[in-house]
């Protein structure tokens, strides 16, 4: 057990903009949003996935959507608490503690705010261990735990309850939801005993965000190379740097979809994304990485990660390949969640045997 305070919500919402590829909602809002709420109340209890009981229930609570929607339609705040207590509600029990569904941008902040709003503990982990574009891309779906029953809600006071076949289901029909409210709304879902999530879920990566987060500013505050203290704490390596010089981004059925290319020395990488960066190839037809594996824009002097919503003609980029977490480089993991479930022809192949 540990209390995460305010001045750590800044290395934290760093760290999983690196982590969430692209997405996971603007990582600067989400931050404002629990710093507000934790400013009222005082610090988050942040447990270790073994400290809880084995029958405690735990929610995980997110916001899904286009990144690019949230910066037009802002959240009241409410919204992450409305989702949680309409699904205890429907559930008829108490909820002991919540989660992130993933450790990215600000989807790694809303359940720290939720806490703040109702003194819940948060638990230290999450079901990606990156962002994904898709709300049954989840590591407790390769364990058999289903999304539903499960609540979305949005800005202007509108709860729908989703109890859905499968996780599939969820995920069409949960984004037609989204799209009605406006692009962008808030979700709980998932809910699983602690014994359930100790199997299915990535531990340690709030802790682990948060020092890459720590890293990046102690490396520019020292003047040396926060790209590659970057690499050195999450094993990812340096895939291309050079100038953006394109960005095509539309939004379309509830995500931000479109790439961006960067032009290096000899050549042009192209990076496609939905929501997330999903496959980093050159225009040759070259391929340095794709999903599972993660994929992050960083600023080149910096380090500073660059998410889907911010990218911009002439910023200096370097693209880093961080390899997943092992439940992805299953046969089923890579069914779920690589580049075939994409559209992208050919094997995945972990980055480090594409780049080294």
């Amino acid at each position: 057990m540990r209390q995460l305070r305010i001045e750590d919500l800044d290395d934290l919402a760093t760290g999983a903009a690196v982590l969430g590829t692209g997405g996971g909602g603007n990582p600067y809002r989400g931050k404002l949003m629990a710093e507000l709420a934790m400013r009222e109340t005082g610090p988050v209890t942040v447990l270790e996935p073994d400290e809880l009981d084995d029958d405690a229930l735990v929610i995980p609570v997110w916001n899904i959507g286009a990144p690019v929607c949230s910066m037009e339609r802002i959240h009241k705040g409410d919204e992450g608490l409305r989702a949680l207590r309409a699904l205890e509600k429907f559930l008829g029990r108490q909820v002991a503690a919540v989660s992130p569904v993933e450790v990215g941008g600000s989807n790694s902040t809303l359940p720290l705010r939720v806490a703040a709003q109702t003194g819940l503990p948060v638990v230290d982990c999450d079901g990606m261990g990156r962002a994904y574009p898709e709300v049954h891309m989840v590591t407790a779906t390769l364990f058999g735990v289903p999304v539903t029953p499960g609540t979305v809600v949005d800005a202007a006071g509108n709860c729908v309850y989703l109890e859905t076949a499968d996780n599939e289901e969820a995920e069409r029909l949960a984004r037609v939801v989204c799209v009605q409210m406006g692009g962008t709304a808030s979700m709980a879902a998932f809910s699983m005993s602690a014994r359930q999530l100790r199997e299915a879920m990535i531990p340690g990566t709030l802790r682990l965000a948060q020092r890459i987060g720590g890293t990046i500013r102690q490396a520019r505050r020292s003047h040396t190379d926060p790209v590659q203290a970057t690499l050195e704490i999450t094993g990812g390596l340096r895939l291309f740097e050079g100038k953006i010089v394109d960005v095509e981004r539309r939004v379309t059925r509830g995500w931000a979809k479109g790439h961006y290319d960067v032009q290096g020395k000899d050549e042009v990488l192209r990076v496609d994304f939905q929501n997330e960066f999903l496959i980093a190839r050159t225009l040759a037809g070259r391929v340095l990485c794709t999903v599972p594996d993660l994929i992050a824009a960083v600023d080149t002097q910096t380090g500073e990660p660059i998410t889907t919503e911010n990218l911009r003609y002439g910023y200096r980029v370097t693209v880093l390949g961080i390899p997943c977490d092992r439940r992805w480089r299953t046969p089923e993991g890579i069914a779920l969640g690589g580049p075939g479930h994409f559209g992208y022809e050919g094997s995945y192949v972990p980055v480090e045997e594409r780049v080294n």
